[in-house]
């Protein structure tokens, strides 16, 4: 039974930074390429940022290019999204997911397992 547990999630104004993790089980790790999405009401899930199974290749949307980054330590089975200068459009429920290969995935349907999601609210 894989699973992905997503922390660091809350609350925080905007320019401020947060930290994701998430936390991964049941297969092996360092296998699988990860990804983190985020979701807003009404909206379709968005990848934000990917990194294939070693943490060389990363990938990230535009609207976060510069402000976040994707790493990953395969010791602890953990991957991680540090977010910087947060934005009120940050917001939304962010899901970290696993990858069905190792190398980068950019589409939803790449991915084959998810975490519950964690929620980022950024007050202006």
């Amino acid at each position: 039974q894989v699973q992905l547990v997503e922390s660091g999630g809350g609350l925080v104004q905007a320019g401020d930074s947060l930290r994701l993790s998430c936390a991964a089980s049941g297969r092996t790790f360092s296998s699988h390429a990860m990804g983190w999405f985020r979701q807003t009401p009404g909206k379709d899930r968005d990848l934000v940022a990917a990194i294939n199974y070693s943490g060389v290749t990363t990938y990230y949307a535009d609207s976060v290019k510069g402000r976040f980054t994707i790493s990953r330590d395969n010791r602890k089975n953990t991957v991680y999204l540090q977010m910087n200068s947060l934005k009120p459009e940050d917001m939304a429920l962010y899901y970290c997911a696993s990858a069905r290969t190792a190398i980068l995935a950019r589409r939803e349907n790449e991915y084959d397992y998810w975490g519950q999601g964690i929620q980022v609210t950024v007050s202006s």
